[in-house]
C-alpha cells in the first residue's frame, strides 16, 4: 500500500510541476487548466503520505503557492478605462439574438467581439448595425465566423482566414488602434499553439496599440496566453472569473487584452454557454 501511495504522490506531483512546463511543451498549458484541482489533490495526498516530512511540506507548500497564485487573480483591483469592449462567444446555435443584441445596447460598449457567428444568429450583427456601422468578420470554419463591430470610423482591416482573427483599425476619440476579435482552436492535443504561431507574428508587427479580446480557450495563467500578451505589449483585463460554464466545469476562458489592461465583469449567458466580457480598458496613455 505504501509503494501505491508513493507512487500515486509521485505522479500527481509530476502532474503540477509540468502544469508550468507550457513553454516545454503545450501539453503543459493543457494541464494548466486544471493546476488548481490538481494542486488541491496533490497537497492532500503527498501530506498523508509516508514520505519524510520535509518533501511532504515542501511540495504542500508548493502546491498552495500554485493555488495562491491563481485565487488572488479574483480579488486584485483593476481601475475601469474609457475604452469599453463586449466580448462574447456567441454558441452557434443561439436562439436569444435579441435579448443579446438588448444587453449589448444596455453595456453600450465602443466595440463588440463576437466568436461563433452563424447563420443561425447572424441576425445579430445586423440588428446592430445602425448602433455598430463599422463591421468585419472572417472565416474560422465553413460555418462559422468571427466578427468585430465598432462605432467609431475604421481605417483598415485585417482577416487570417481559418485562424478565427479579425481586427479593424479604429479610429478612437483619443486615437487610432486595432481592435481584434480572436477564437482560439482547443489547446493540445488540437492546434492551438501552431494557430498562435501564424498569428502572433502580425499582431507584433503592427505600430497602433492593440485591443484583442476573445474565446481564447485557455486559462490567463498559461504560457499561451503570456505569448498574447508579449506579442500584443496587453495586460488582461480583470479580475479573473469564470466564463464557460459547461459540464459544471467553470473555467476562465473569455478575455479582453489591452495595453495598460483595465476593469472586466461578466455578463449574462444569454442563450450561450459562455458569459460576456464587458472591459473598461486603457488603451492610450
Amino acid at each position: 500500500m505504501r509503494r501505491l501511495v508513493s507512487f500515486v504522490a509521485c505522479i500527481l506531483t509530476a502532474l503540477v510541476l509540468a502544469s508550468f512546463a507550457g513553454a516545454l511543451h503545450p501539453a503543459g498549458d493543457s494541464l494548466a487548466v486544471f493546476r488548481m484541482p490538481l494542486a488541491v489533490i496533490c497537497a492532500l495526498w503527498v501530506i498523508w503520505s509516508h514520505w519524510p516530512a520535509w518533501s511532504r511540506w515542501a511540495i504542500a507548500v508548493l502546491c498552495l503557492g500554485a493555488m495562491g497564485q491563481i485565487v488572488a487573480q479574483k480579488y486584485l483591483s483593476h481601475p475601469s478605462g474609457p475604452i469599453t469592449i463586449y466580448q462574447k462567444n456567441l454558441l452557434f446555435q443561439n436562439d436569444e439574438v435579441a435579448a443579446l443584441a438588448a444587453d449589448i445596447r444596455a453595456a453600450n460598449p465602443d466595440i463588440v467581439a463576437l466568436q461563433e457567428l452563424t447563420s443561425r444568429n447572424a441576425g445579430l450583427v445586423h440588428d446592430l448595425r445602425a448602433d455598430y456601422p463599422y463591421q468585419a468578420s472572417c472565416a474560422l470554419v465553413d460555418w462559422a465566423r468571427v466578427a468585430i463591430l465598432s462605432r467609431w470610423p475604421v481605417e483598415g482591416e485585417i482577416c487570417i482566414e481559418r485562424q478565427g482573427l479579425v481586427g479593424l483599425l479604429v479610429t478612437s476619440p483619443e486615437g487610432a488602434f486595432w481592435a481584434f476579435s480572436l477564437h482560439a482552436f482547443w489547446p493540445w492535443p488540437h492546434d492551438q499553439q501552431t494557430q498562435l504561431d501564424l498569428i502572433l507574428p502580425v499582431l507584433d508587427s503592427l505600430d497602433q496599440p492593440i485591443v484583442i479580446a476573445g474565446d481564447f480557450n485557455m486559462v490567463p495563467w498559461s504560457y499561451a496566453l503570456r505569448r498574447v500578451q508579449a506579442a500584443t505589449g496587453t495586460t488582461r483585463a480583470g479580475p479573473l472569473f469564470p466564463t464557460l460554464i459547461k459540464a459544471r466545469a467553470p473555467l476562465p476562458i473569455d478575455h479582453v487584452f489591452a495595453p495598460r489592461g483595465g476593469k472586466a465583469m461578466p455578463r449574462p449567458l444569454l442563450g450561450s454557454d459562455h458569459k460576456g466580457v464587458l472591459a473598461e480598458v486603457f488603451v492610450f496613455e
